[in-house]
């Protein structure tokens, strides 16, 4: 069977065995859609916006379900308290007494997959799943390039600069380091590329390009509960896209001995490390990487 086949044959028998197949999901008088709603929404109510990113829904589609459980009694829609341009969904106290017998049955119809296999079956399923849960995360993350003031941009160069700050030994100061601001990471000076889950920014990765010099990858992060994905080496091959498309043969990067994960990733995506070729206060470690020529009509990676 090939792999698209076998993901097709997994998720007709994960779609069959929890049940997403019927209109009264968990015996409820309300499909899955509708019940998922309901848990995302939660005890303390929740954006609609953020629904609709969360849950990667058309919003008309998102506006039938809630008008749907409005009219059950168990949701009220309304303006949010601190701002009146912000739709709020909360449950209401029906709507709070189903979800918990949501949360009860959806804990019996877990506990009926588990309970027919042997010991040694559960573990190795529930650790399949988790590993199977890893892999659909990562499949999820979008990479976009990103101008470097747009909030999801500037919410990863924060982290970046926060972590930096705390894994180096002396703090870092992006001021006395050579610049990557605004300017050298907006076209045609660079480009910084943005990874997103489910609307909250998951990474980021950055290029400056040079005229008669190499050019540089910067600003390299990744969200710690996503590392370990093959995010870094997602973003880093994008990166190198990006610049094989703009015609350039070299990359380089500088990196501090405190991050030995980075250190680690550049190597095995064949970059060698070389003597320092700039002053940066920060680095320890100068790599280089050479790319190969972009063939005609070929595209960068997306």
């Amino acid at each position: 069977m090939s792999m698209v086949g076998q993901v097709r044959s997994f998720n007709r028998t994960v779609t069959q065995r929890i049940g997403a197949l019927h209109d009264a999901y968990l015996s409820r008088d309300r499909p899955l859609g509708q019940a998922r709603l309901l848990w995302e929404i939660g005890p303390d109510g929740c954006d609609i916006r953020r629904l609709r990113t969360r849950l990667d829904l058309d919003s008309g589609y998102l506006s039938r379900l809630l008008r749907a459980l409005e009219q059950d009694g168990l949701v009220a829609v309304g303006p949010s308290q601190a701002d009146g341009r912000v739709r709020i969904a909360r449950l209401t106290g029906r709507g709070l007494a189903e979800r918990k017998v949501l949360d009860r049955r959806s804990d019996d119809a877990a506990a009926a997959i588990l309970r027919p296999l042997s010991a040694r079956q559960r573990a190795r399923l529930v650790t399949a799943m988790a590993e199977v849960e890893r892999f659909l995360v990562a499949s999820s993350v979008q990479i976009t390039a990103r101008d470097p003031r747009h909030p999801q941009a500037r919410a990863c160069l924060r982290a970046y600069v926060g972590e930096l700050a705390g894994r180096f030994d002396g703090g870092f100061d992006p001021a006395r380091s050579i610049p990557a601001g605004d300017r050298e990471l907006t076209p045609p000076a660079g480009l910084l590329l943005v990874a997103t889950r489910l609307g909250e920014p998951a990474g980021c990765g950055a290029l400056k390009f040079h005229q008669d010099a190499p050019a540089e990858v910067k600003r390299m992060w990744v969200a710690p509960p996503l590392r370990g994905l093959g995010l870094g080496r997602r973003i880093l091959a994008e990166l190198e896209a990006r610049a094989a498309a703009r015609g350039v043969r070299t990359l380089r990067l500088e990196t501090n001995r405190a991050l030995a994960e980075a250190i680690g990733l550049y190597r095995e995506a064949g970059y060698r490390e070389v003597a320092a070729f700039n002053d940066e206060p920060y680095a320890h470690h100068w790599f280089e990487k050479d790319l190969p020529a972009r063939r005609a009509g070929t595209l960068p990676v997306t």
